[in-house]
């Protein structure tokens, strides 16, 4: 179970989200949420209070995951706060249900989290380090843990439980399959080059003011808090890097490589079969004494994929293999063969093709990158104690960084104007030009850390703002003209397409419709969902529309990408069957038809929790 929750760090089920140090892990469960002080709540669910805090925290998650793609802001605020109400709804449940999770069940998935550990290993220190700078105790962490997983475990009981019948895969099959047979023609843009009157202008303008404003614009100051500029001051002494180099010694080793070729010889659980494999075996050692072992492999070796390649393994790795055959394996010298050798599989015959030793790098060639991990390493203590006090002293001061910037030692640096999608030096960064748009800092409060990268640590506050403003009509008056005749065009080519159509049901044929209007006809049979010759919107729209009843086609209409529209006539669909490809793969597809309705079945399951819960929306003082 513990693995699962690992693997599925970006579930689409609820997460949750641990701020340490400004850095956010991902979890299966209900979000982490740093409560409000004594401001009003935006949001109660039971005795939960929300704060904008908790709203912005989500806001920044959503839109981290967004990768860059362009959202509304405010339909992406709303989506926040409507996750965390429904994860809280869900983590008050599980705990009214009494259901459990023991503490070692929560230690040891904390000891799985890469954030926890050096060289592979869960570091104590480092845990401890991260959660002092936090401020929050190991218990209070591993309460946090079991919720996570005790929620993540509700969710697939419901998840896991669902199933499906052959029935449902079968009318899958239907559809996926599905062919049908069209025809359609394409009424393009016909330019428009009438000049619209003043009139025409001045209206199009009063009702697209929202398409002609400046950007909004803010300029910061700020604080940074370097690991490379501390790391800089460390200066190293000869002897501590000898030390350091015989302490990270393994790091700098490289393990001895061998590439293996095996034959294999299959047997079944009869005895028999296996003493027959075995006399197989051993002759064909007899033979690789005159004959070459990756011909003799490509004819007789069971394992027909790697036959193929002459009995190829690739590089041999400790762990992957059977405990017998990683030890011959490993004993074998180069261009050796080996005695058979019994797997679960059957009798091996393996060489080593490949064998470079493995070496440890000089102290001398690693001096450089000796001094600037031991550099990074030292200073990573000092800049977590830095940061922790940046936390105090920029919430304790909200209205300016001159506290901050002495805990520091810095100086207060400020940016140009930048605007929500673009900035230059530390506005380059999304955190921080998201940060600085805030509503927190907009109104001259200063920010919260923000985690630039893996090394710097940057607290920002408001020097200037410029709000959006509409543009002078005379500014854009070019634009609007060009608009107003993409319009017109883009109206009488829809108004054309609705003429087709309508003659289309009427009667009339595509063919006949396409000579008066001058149009090419295309025509397309036994289009299916996998085809990649029209565009993705058009396919969806084919598949989409109604099936042709009582011999009439059924006729839709579609954007076309320039702005023109495109009139379809499916005339035909044939309904799918499963293929030989299909059933190959129909155990996996089950799996995946039952887990899109368990987490059906689990949305089912919170909307009436949340219709249940005491959820209460407060009002916020102007």
């Amino acid at each position: 179970m513990l693995l699962k929750i690992r693997e599925k760090v970006h579930g689409v089920f609820a997460s949750v989200i641990l701020v340490l140090i400004c850095v956010l892990f991902g979890l299966w469960g209900i979000q982490n949420y740093l409560g409000g002080g004594k401001e009003v709540p935006i949001v109660s669910v039971g005795d939960k209070d929300f704060f904008q805090n908790d709203i912005n925290r989500a806001y920044q998650q959503y839109v981290q995951n967004l990768g860059g793609m362009k959202f509304d802001e405010e339909s992406l605020r709303k989506q926040a706060l409507s996750k965390l109400i429904r994860d809280e709804v869900l983590l008050q449940y599980v705990q009214d249900e009494k259901l459990l999770i023991s503490d070692e069940t929560a230690k040891d998935f904390i000891k799985t989290l890469e954030y926890f550990q050096k060289d592979g290993k869960f570091d104590k220190g480092q845990y401890q380090a991260l959660l002092g700078s936090q401020g929050m105790s190991s218990d209070e962490f591993i309460n946090r843990i079991k919720k996570a997983i005790l929620m993540e475990q509700f969710q697939r009981s419901i998840v896991d439980s669902s199933f499906v019948t052959p029935a449902e895969v079968n009318a899958f099959f239907k559809i996926q399959n599905q062919k049908r047979d069209f025809e359609y023609l394409t009424v393009p843009l016909t330019a428009v080059t009438d000049t619209p009157n003043d009139e025409e202008i001045t209206s199009y303008f009063q009702q697209h003011q929202d398409a002609f404003q400046t950007e909004e614009q803010v300029s910061v100051e700020y604080v940074e808090l370097s690991l490379d500029k501390l790391a800089a001051d460390v200066k190293p002494t000869e002897e501590q890097l000898q030390a350091y180099y015989e302490e990270q010694k393994p790091q700098f080793s490289s393990k001895e490589r061998r590439r293996i070729s095996h034959i294999l010889f299959a047997f079944t659980k009869d005895p028999a079969a296996d003493e027959q494999a075995l006399q197989k075996a051993l002759q064909a050692k007899q033979e690789l004494s005159h004959q070459d072992f990756a011909k003799l492999a490509a004819s007789i070796s069971d394992d027909k994929e790697s036959a193929k390649n002459g009995g190829d393994l690739g590089l041999f790795n400790v762990g992957v293999m059977e405990k017998a055959f990683e030890e011959a394996a490993t004993k074998l010298k180069l261009g050796e063969v080996s005695e058979p050798v019994k797997s679960a599989f059957g009798y091996h015959l393996i060489k080593v093709t490949e064998l470079v030793p493995g070496e440890v790098k000089s102290y001398e060639s690693l001096k450089p990158e000796l001094i600037k991990a031991y550099q990074k390493s030292q200073a990573e203590n000092t800049f977590n104690t830095l940061g922790e006090k940046l936390t105090e002293v920029s919430y304790e001061n909200p209205d300016n960084l001159n506290a901050a910037a002495k805990v520091l030692g810095v100086e207060i640096n400020k940016t140009g104007m930048f605007t929500h999608a673009h900035g230059e030096g530390v506005a380059s960064e999304e955190k921080v030009r998201l940060a600085a748009f805030s509503e927190d800092v907009l109104k001259g409060n200063n920010s919260e850390p923000l985690e630039v990268g893996n090394d710097k640590l940057v607290v920002l506050r408001m020097q200037s703002h410029l709000p959006s403003a509409s543009k002078e009509l005379k500014e854009v008056k070019p634009q609007i003209i060009k608009a107003i005749q993409h319009d017109k065009a883009q109206q009488k080519a829809i108004a054309t397409a609705e003429q087709i159509k309508s003659e289309l049901l009427s009667g009339k044929a595509l063919s006949q419709l396409a000579d008066t209007y001058h149009l090419p006809v295309k025509k397309v049979n036994g289009f299916n969902r996998k085809a990649t010759d029209l565009p993705p919107d058009f396919s969806q729209a084919v598949f989409r529309a109604a099936k042709p009843e009582n011999g009439h086609p059924s006729v839709i209409l579609i954007n076309e990408s320039t702005g023109g529209k495109i009139v379809a006539s499916i005339v035909k669909v044939t309904e799918g069957e499963l293929t030989d490809e299909d059933k190959a793969k129909q155990s996996v597809l089950e799996k995946n038809i039952s887990a899109a309705f368990g987490k059906a079945q689990f949305e089912a399951v919170l909307n009436a929790l949340q219709a249940k819960a005491d959820i209460k929306m407060h009002p916020q003082k102007q």
